[in-house]
């Protein structure tokens, strides 16, 4: 089965990651366009969402040279997804891979680009949006753009458990962003980025969880554009591969 047109340009590359301690792939899906850092969802691979044809919904946008897509992976499956991991090292290791995206793959990406200074997009779903959302927040001055669907933005007792330190608390958004100083970085937060926050409201869905992030960015007086879908709109990637090429053909300004 063909995942994509075999005409859409498409660039596989990894290397070694001084952070993680392990080989750590990256797949490129278009040569030319604004990028976009596509996350996978829970504990799925960087080809997820070529897989689940999420790459297909917008492609037509890769071919117009308006876009083009990174996907990675994560750590959840030896971090927030393994049971027998203790909290405190679940924390340190999402600490280590955040540490991977801006010191690694951000470098990486914009030598690809040639710019140096380059804010890129950053998306995904499920858990996906989490990674896409901490991200966003952590580093604004890395990225300019945020399309969250379906997602959470706080890691809670589920995964937590009642502890919390250092690492786990500069890695939830739902926890740091309220507390963000003023600083230039929330300066380009507040006037300089483009954030999308989708969830419907069907079976697995948390519209909640989207609408108290929400209040969070309004009470420090940064935009959000808050789109909540219908009650038949469920944890699906049949949705998700409608929100994205919404949002990336449509809403976003600049791309």
């Amino acid at each position: 089965m063909q995942f994509i047109d075999p005409s859409t340009p498409k660039e596989e590359f990894g290397w070694y990651s001084p952070h993680l301690g392990m080989h750590m792939p990256i797949v490129r899906y278009g040569n030319w366009g604004r990028a976009l850092l596509l996350f996978p969802t829970a504990q799925s691979d960087l080809y997820d969402c070529e897989r689940f044809f999420l790459i297909k919904a917008i492609e037509h946008l890769i071919h117009e040279r308006r876009v083009s897509v990174f996907c990675i992976n994560t750590i959840n499956d030896i971090s927030w997804m393994k049971r027998d991991v203790p909290v405190p090292e679940k924390g340190r290791r999402q600490a280590l891979f955040s540490g991977y995206v801006e010191e690694e793959v951000v470098p990486h990406i914009r030598r690809v680009l040639q710019d140096p200074n380059a804010r890129l997009g950053c998306a995904g779903a499920s858990f996906g949006a989490f990674h896409a959302t901490n991200a966003m927040f952590r580093r604004p001055d890395m990225f300019d753009s945020l399309i969250a669907m379906s997602g959470f933005m706080e890691l809670g007792e589920y995964y937590l458990k009642g502890y919390s330190d250092e690492n786990i608390y500069y890695n939830n958004p739902g926890w740091y962003v309220p507390q963000l100083p003023e600083s230039p970085g929330l300066d380009l937060l507040r006037h300089h980025s483009q954030i999308h926050i989708l969830t419907g409201q069907g079976d697995y869905e948390m519209p909640d969880a989207s609408r108290r992030f929400a209040a969070k960015l309004a009470a420090k007086g940064i935009p959000c554009n808050l789109d909540v879908w219908g009650w038949d709109v469920n944890h699906d990637w049949v949705w998700w591969r409608r929100m994205l090429p919404l949002v990336l053909g449509e809403r976003l300004q600049g791309w």
